[in-house]
């Protein structure tokens, strides 16, 4: 035992010692928080914005292209295909990062792995699937892939200084900074990315659609791109839900959403529905999970089996319904339930000269424009310089044809071969570069058969470079080769539209027909916006409740799980919902967060719930100026299925509180400074205009406010007569001792 003590004693010293050789080993160094922030995140930040999860003007990630430039070099734009281990091994020349992370951003770009509208690699062997979670694609071993044909239009004259290139990591070789795409990629494939502190999530828009619009707008800068790029098209297909306001909102400012819903079909003869196309968003996976939990629980008994038939021939999920079930209306229901339909999340966030920017799809394309046309001009101007220096050559070489045995001559009775060049040119009044040119000439081609069909190509190089230079000198030529660019590319490889846009008119009455099961549920609504639902049976079962901290229970309804619920807000908007859109709980949970379940605005919280199953009746709106509006329930009601109503109540003073009137029901309004005025529900006539500013009821003076406002209820008071009065408005009255009942505080 000893000795085990004796041999750890001296390691712990050989650590010290050695913790002693090295400078600054475990001392603790106090580092202010900003400069951790400036020094180590900042860079890390920067890095990851500009060199990794944000898309370029090309449409590519700096990943994107390392990848396809290796592939473009290797010669597998036309040769055959390699194995995607030697693809991946040579990547790692440009892209430090490991193989795993390169095969998967291959497998991404892949045919095969169908995530993109026109994918950039023709793939062999099994890359997986973009809608399934669990088809796992083979190792990089086991596949081959080469660049697809359409990427010939994202390498044309790159060898032709289109683009400025940089060294790689290492500095052992060249890579462009961006590629000459000829068509805007950026629009055309998917792309999404996390960066630090912002993101980029871009749709893929059909091509001759984005070609057309490019075109459009190359013509006229204010071209309405509503009017040629319907809307979004994915590699999945599935129906669009059509919204022009939606989609012009994401065409001006890059920001928004659009839903895509499953595409099915009804099979008769097996009483079954087989779901073919999918939103992008989602996987086979998610959707029968979800089905099948919402099985489990209940809410869905129109199911005999679900299972997943994708095979070969594509994605395939086949429900088996029960007998009388109708599909369509068991389909509506789903696309509410389940991620069937689901929304896609636009955020045209794109680097442009090295500066995150968040466009629309008119200025993104402007800026391809821009990147276009310069990279045109760059072609141009190269192309001409090369011309330049032939024609410079060619007009050397006709000097000589003017006698070409005295070059024969000179190049003979030259002694040293270093003074052949400087002879030359002293003899035919040439320059250096065409001396060279005139030197190097092969004994055989000293002929004037030779010379003369080199000299034929003067004329046509002065022709080139004339027009060449006309080019550069003209935007509207420069225009026309992208215009015609567009156009070649748009007509082959340009496709049919895959996701079917269909109009939110045609949709929502479809979505009326859900029909909800029956039976009756106690409500329960907090202050901080949480709202249970409890069956009578698991209401008698549960202990106390569970709540937030600081949270507490504002509202208790026993209704029935068929009723509407209004939740009005604090932006003067109502959200719409049905009870059964809510899951029954439990006490011992805190219950659904109604601000996140029904997607409300940022900054956004409810200030009350109302419950209606007919709506019957009125709502009355307690203001702090002391004014009451009474709108007819009835205005709420909407015949189309729409989930949220702005100018909900009036935004002229801050809402104290809303109530349900269905009777002549009083109510106690208390001010800020004491004074109690009870009033009768039926001394207000109603208004069909929801957000009417309201009659007065309470008069207050400066600097006084409405304070509460509750349901007056039979001996609350001993001489409630003294609260009430024959006219309004009226000031109230101050309790005095003897008013027994409930206690009142003020603020």
């Amino acid at each position: 035992m000893a000795k085990k003590n004796t041999k750890k004693q001296e390691k712990v010293t050989d650590l010290n010692a050695l913790n002693m050789s090295i400078p600054g080993a475990g001392e603790v160094v106090v580092q202010r928080i900003t400069d951790t922030l400036e020094v180590n995140f900042m860079p890390y930040a920067m890095s990851v914005i500009m060199s990794r999860a944000i898309p370029e003007i090309d449409g590519f990630k700096p990943s994107h292209r390392k990848i396809l430039y290796t592939m473009f070099k290797m010669g597998l734009l036309t040769g055959a295909r390699s194995k995607s281990a030697n693809i991946v091994g040579r990547t790692m020349q440009l892209n430090p990062h490991g193989d795993a992370a390169i095969y998967e951003t291959m497998v991404r770009l892949s045919r095969g792995y169908e995530a993109l509208l026109h994918p950039f690699v023709d793939s062999k062997g099994n890359f997986g699937k973009a809608y399934s979670r669990d088809m796992v694609w083979a190792a990089s071993r086991y596949t081959e892939a080469k660049l697809d044909s359409i990427c010939t239009e994202l390498f044309s004259d790159i060898d032709k200084d289109t683009v400025d290139f940089v060294d790689n990591y290492d500095a052992t070789m060249k890579e462009p900074t961006l590629l000459p795409v000829t068509f805007p990629t950026i629009l055309v494939n998917a792309n999404t990315g996390i960066a630090v502190g912002m993101a980029s999530s871009i749709c893929s828009f059909n091509l001759r659609e984005v070609c057309d619009t490019t075109i459009a707008l190359i013509k006229d800068e204010s071209h309405e791109v509503a009017d040629t790029l319907k809307a979004p098209d994915f590699i999945g297909g599935g129906k669009l839900i059509y919204n022009r306001a939606a989609l012009e909102e994401i065409y001006r400012t890059g920001r928004g959403s659009v839903k895509v819903r499953a595409k099915y079909t009804y099979d008769k003869s097996n009483n079954c529905i087989d779901i073919t196309e999918i939103p992008p968003t989602t996987t086979s996976e998610a959707i029968i999970e979800k089905i099948i939990e919402k099985v489990k629980s209940g809410s869905v008994k129109e199911i005999s089996d679900i299972r997943d038939e994708t095979d070969k021939s594509g994605l395939k999920i086949t429900i088996d319904l029960k007998r009388g079930v109708d599909p369509d209306k068991f389909m509506s229901k789903l696309y509410k339930m389940t991620t069937l339909e689901d929304t896609f999340s636009c955020n045209f966030n794109v680097l442009i000269a090295g500066s995150p920017r968040t466009l629309g799809v008119a200025e993104l394309l402007t800026e391809w424009i821009a990147f276009r046309t310069d990279c045109v001009k760059r072609k141009i101007y190269f192309t001409l310089t090369k011309a330049k220096d032939k024609l410079h050559l060619l007009r050397g070489l006709q000097k000589i044809l003017l006698d070409i045995d005295k070059a024969i001559r000179i190049v003979r009775e030259t002694e040293e071969e270093s003074e052949v060049v400087p002879n030359l040119m002293i003899g035919f009044m040439i320059d250096e570069i065409q001396a060279e040119y005139v030197a190097e000439i092969k004994l055989r081609h000293l002929n004037r058969e030779y010379i003369l069909k080199r000299l034929d190509d003067i004329e046509n190089l002065e022709k080139e470079i004339e027009e060449m230079e006309d080019i550069l000198s003209s935007k509207a030529k420069v225009k026309r080769i992208i215009v015609d660019e567009l156009k070649r590319v748009a007509d082959k490889y340009g496709k049919d539209r895959r996701t079917e846009i269909v109009y939110e008119e045609d949709i929502e009455e479809e979505q009326e027909i859900n029909e909800a099961p029956s039976y009756p549920v106690t409500l329960f609504f907090t202050q901080q916006g949480y709202l249970k639902k409890i069956t009578p049976q698991s209401l008698r079962m549960s202990s106390e409740h569970k709540l937030k901290e600081g949270d507490k229970i504002c509202k208790t309804v026993e209704s029935d799980n068929t009723s509407d619920l209004l939740f009005f807000t604090n932006k003067y908007q109502v959200y719409k919902s049905k009870e059964s859109e809510f899951d029954d709980c439990k006490a011992s949970v805190l219950g659904e967060y109604v601000a996140s379940k029904l997607q409300m605005e940022s900054g956004e919280s409810v200030v009350s719930m109302v419950v209606t199953k007919d709506y019957s009746g009125y709502l009355l709106f307690f203001f702090e100026n002391g004014k009451v509006a009474k709108v007819d329930l009835a205005s709420y009601s909407t015949k189309t299925n729409r989930k949220k109503l702005i100018k909900a109540y009036s935004d002229k003073s801050p809402l104290v509180a809303v109530f349900h009137v269905q009777g002549n029901t009083e109510y106690v309004m208390t001010s800020s400074v004491g004074k109690i005025l009870i009033m009768p529900a039926g001394a207000i006539s109603s208004k069909t205009t929801k957000d009417t500013a309201g009659v007065a009821v309470m008069t207050l003076k400066k600097g006084q406010r409405l304070l509460t406002v509750h349901e007056y209820s039979e001996g609350e008071f001993d001489k409630p007569h003294r609260f009430r009065t024959k006219t309004l408005p009226a000031a109230g009255t101050k309790p005095r001792t003897e008013d027994n009942g409930e206690q009142i505080t003020f603020e």
